[in-house]
């Protein structure tokens, strides 16, 4: 629980409602806002500061001045907001975002480059900046990205991985290269980046996983030079994946030079085998939000965050928060200590934030603060959360 005694943090939360529910019917509830009181966990103030459909992944800009929010759907868009006086935003522009079913953003060093994963058409896209954060020049002019990059391949599991789904990208260590994960093909995609214009240029394949993986978000070890942590080449780094099909956290050992990782362990998401009977019995789907129809759905790892010693894991089906011991001396290889049980369903995304635990329950609806054992300390009613992203003071 954390000590400190400071001013409520707000965050932004992005919603993505099954179909059927949100306004416009089926296409999202918006971008909402929260205060985080760091003492408690309390949650308050929770209110809609902006109408958009299907903002499932909701970025902020490092001054604090812009948000930008992925329109998780078959149009596919990004919008740019700007942050008002009062908290609210008000949109700036909307463009194209080079694919189907946008799920994931992330800004180079410098934000000045947008980098955008198409999840349904398993492409990357590119969208230059201005200096104060909205789209560029050529972004407008086109109504789109300046690049886009389509992967190919599959893998054996014949209804999620029949085709590339990029699912999460991010820079990596030493800022030279762009990694984006694909849960269609097993791979960890690499490309070269322009340190002048932020342009990519496709390199190949950072890493591979067991066939089947399903391989969906990454977070880079402090050692490996990621955000936390200063860039040493001279020592190997790791990054942990979770892998979403197979119940598994793959390891990579991280060569920063050579932006190339290589798979040195695979040990399970949770304490058990990962198993199935989702207590919400829902299926997969991308026609409005992630789950729908009667079936029941396997325990689906999502979001993996670095905390300290801590790597936590939210599981779906299972809905549970996995808890990982991360031990130098045992080769930092996650050591399994928890499986820290949700109030409610489908904990699609969470953040850290002043030493609480904030899970985003897109099914069940609510963001719920966890202390570190485990205990929920605030709650806050937002419409199926699916993204938490810590709001920037303007300036910061």
């Amino acid at each position: 629980m954390s000590t400190q005694t400071s001013a409520p943090r707000p965050l932004w939360i992005g919603t993505y409602p099954v179909a059927g529910a949100g306004t416009p019917t089926g296409l999202g509830e918006g971008i909402w806002r929260v205060d985080l009181d760091v003492v408690t966990g309390a949650l308050s103030g929770a209110r809609q500061v902006a109408v958009t459909p299907s903002p499932s992944f909701v970025l902020a800009h490092p001054a604090g001045t812009v948000v930008y929010a992925a329109d998780e759907s078959q149009v596919g868009a990004v919008t740019a907001f700007a942050v008002e006086p009062d908290g609210g935003l008000r949109p700036l522009a909307t463009v194209a975002s080079g694919g189907a079913y946008p799920c994931h953003l992330a800004l180079d060093d410098e934000a000045r480059t947008l980098y955008v994963a198409n999840y349904a058409s398993g492409t990357l896209a590119v969208l230059p900046l201005t200096a104060d954060g909205s789209f560029g020049p050529q972004v407008l002019e086109a109504g789109g990205p300046v690049q886009i990059f389509g992967h190919v391949g599959s893998g054996p599991d014949a209804e999620r991985q029949e085709a590339p789904h990029a699912h999460f990208v991010a820079l990596a260590p030493g800022g030279r290269h762009v990694l984006v994960v694909d849960l269609g093909t097993d791979e960890l995609r690499r490309y070269v980046r322009d340190p002048d214009s932020g342009l990519l240029a496709a390199d190949g394949i950072a890493a591979t996983f067991p066939a089947g993986a399903g391989p969906r978000h990454l977070v880079l070890a402090p050692g490996a030079g990621g955000p936390a942590g200063a860039l040493d080449a001279a020592e190997p780094g790791i990054a942990y994946v979770v892998g979403e099909l197979d119940g598994h956290v793959h390891v990579l050992a991280w060569d920063v030079p050579s932006a190339t990782g290589t798979l040195v362990a695979s040990v399970p998401t949770q304490a058990a085998a990962p198993g199935t009977g989702s207590p919400t019995g829902l299926r997969l789907s991308r026609t409005g939000a992630a789950p729908e129809g009667p079936a029941v759905v396997p325990s689906l790892g999502a979001h993996i965050t670095l905390d300290g010693d801590r790597l936590l894991v939210g599981v779906r089906g299972a809905d549970v928060l996995a808890e990982h011991r991360i031990d130098p001396e045992a080769g930092r290889v996650p050591q399994h200590r928890a499986d820290r049980p949700l109030p409610g369903s489908w904990p699609r995304h969470h953040a850290v934030l002043a030493g609480w635990t904030l899970v985003a329950q897109q099914i069940a609806g609510g963001v719920v603060v966890l202390a570190a054992d485990g205990t929920v300390a605030g709650h806050a009613d937002v419409p199926a959360p699916t993204c938490i992203t810590p709001v920037v003071a303007v300036g910061a």
